[in-house]
């Protein structure tokens, strides 16, 4: 089973309240939603494998730890998801980038997929996919249907904001991945926005309406 982490960070729980603030310019917007990325990597890459290596510090030759084999791949759901993946490869440069286009039908509130590009080699990869919001659920939902069809080693799922709803239609759909959420909001409303939540984050991003 999956494990679920909300995140109680003070850094992270300081930034996320400048970023839900409607007074927050997009440039602003922009690089605390990056930090805050890259605050959760942290903690979301925690079990990564580590393996031996020999060393030679400036005093003497040692054995240190390095990670082993194939590292990650960071796979952002777009649009919103790109502005998480600067804070991910700041902490991780190595890791490859995929990309899933996904977009909400405004009515049914259902995913529609028009992109998906994958590493070559994602199936001997640690998948991080990241996406500022998760409320419906849908859209990370059929975001990693598509990747466990490559038969990644495992996957995790990276959110800013969760709604209860969507937290556990994911959780039902991929009981087997882990979840990181920076905080846990109260609902969604009858437009499937997440409240108190901070708006449409594709839109906060990129400075569009």
């Amino acid at each position: 089973m999956g494990k679920i982490m909300i995140m109680d960070h003070p850094l992270i729980q300081h930034k996320l309240s400048i970023l839900r603030d409607k007074s927050t310019a997009s440039k602003d917007f922009r690089i605390l939603i990056e930090e805050i990325a890259m605050l959760m990597t942290y903690e979301a890459t925690r079990d990564l494998p580590l393996t031996d290596v020999e060393i030679e510090t400036p005093i003497t030759i040692m054995t240190a730890k390095k990670i082993s084999g194939k590292k990650l791949a960071v796979v952002p759901i777009l649009r919103a998801g790109i502005g998480m993946v600067d804070g991910v490869l700041n902490m991780i440069p190595s890791a490859r980038v995929g990309h899933i286009g996904l977009y909400r039908d405004p009515e049914t509130l259902q995913p529609v997929e028009y992109y998906c590009k994958l590493p070559a080699d994602i199936g001997e990869r640690e998948v991080l996919v990241v996406d500022p919001m998760l409320a419906t659920g849908g859209s990370a939902i059929d975001a990693i249907s598509q990747i466990k069809k490559r038969g990644p080693k495992h996957i995790k799922f990276m959110c800013t904001i969760a709604a209860p709803e969507g937290l556990d239609a994911l959780k039902n759909s991929h009981p087997d991945v882990d979840i990181y959420c920076a905080a846990l909001d109260e609902k969604l409303n009858d437009h499937g926005y997440i409240v108190p939540g901070l708006g449409d984050a594709g839109d906060r991003i990129f400075g569009t309406k």
